[in-house]
């Protein structure tokens, strides 16, 4: 039986063979440019602008081979487009305030809602749709580069998707080359599109990991990542001090201990240094 997920790519993708002459198309220089679109729904009057550096059918493909490893983000089809979904929650969130007792007629107050609605659809969580999946450059690996190439520290800002509150921390991605190289600032755009939703650590690990996979065409990849839940850290039990490390292993990483070893030598050395 066809996953929701699986059904919403299918329902996407003829709707972008649709305007595949149109305003649907990509550009790779275009600048995404959120304004007030609604008539219910003032956004800042400061518009966010992200480089629309994408790639929506390698999001597609990538998205259909996450559901096929059992790693995709729980998402059902809404129909919605992104100015609607603004406006949806801006509605909701100020039911929320309300329900808490805030007073939305105050200057401080009046606009949160908009605020909220625009950063989960434009920024905290735009990750959630596959056709913002970053585009990503390889090379044909001519030189023959064999080794382990690294990228440390990647910038991890997440949001858990039990409480919806921050997971703060770094990712540390390998790989070692086969056929393809891969840019290494795509390594980061990668690890931030799938941080860029609601996740746990654990499934984020395992969609960076075949992600690239993919992208790669190789299993020899390693990923860790360490964080802060603040659903740990600013609820429920509080401890302040613990973080949680996670990790996906693969092809000569996962069967041979001196290449493993060679990737934690590498990523402990940070906290060492």
């Amino acid at each position: 039986m066809q996953s929701h997920l699986a059904k919403f790519i299918a329902t996407a993708s003829s709707i972008d063979a649709s305007n595949a002459n149109g305003n649907g198309s990509h550009n790779e220089d275009a600048l995404v440019v959120v304004s007030g679109v609604s008539p219910d729904l003032d956004l800042d009057d400061e518009p966010i602008q992200r480089s629309q550096k994408t790639d929506p059918d390698l999001g597609r493909r990538v998205a259909q081979f996450l559901i096929e490893k059992g790693v995709a983000t729980p998402q059902i089809e809404t129909g919605l487009d992104d100015a609607e979904k603004r406006t949806i929650i801006a509605r909701n969130f100020a039911e929320i305030m309300r329900a808490l007792g805030l007073d939305l007629s105050d200057d401080s107050l009046a606009d949160t809602p908009r605020r909220v609605a625009q950063m989960y659809v434009d920024e905290i969580f735009y990750g959630l749709d596959w056709r913002n999946f970053p585009k990503c450059t390889t090379v044909e690996n001519k030189m023959g580069y064999s080794s382990m190439v690294i990228e440390r520290n990647i910038n991890v800002q997440s949001n858990c998707e039990h409480h919806f509150v921050i997971i703060d921390g770094r990712a540390h991605v390998a790989y070692i080359p086969k056929k393809k190289v891969l840019g290494l600032s795509k390594i980061n755009r990668v690890v931030e599109y799938f941080a860029k939703r609601p996740q746990i650590q654990e499934r984020l690990t395992e969609q960076i990991f075949y992600a690239l996979s993919y992208i790669l065409e190789t299993e020899d990849i390693a990923v860790l990542i360490h964080a802060k839940h603040y659903c740990v850290k600013s609820r429920g039990v509080e401890d302040v001090n613990s973080d949680t490390v996670t990790s996906k292993l693969g092809g000569v990483f996962l069967t041979n201990s001196a290449t493993r070893s060679e990737f934690m030598r590498a990523v402990n050395s940070i906290a060492a240094a």
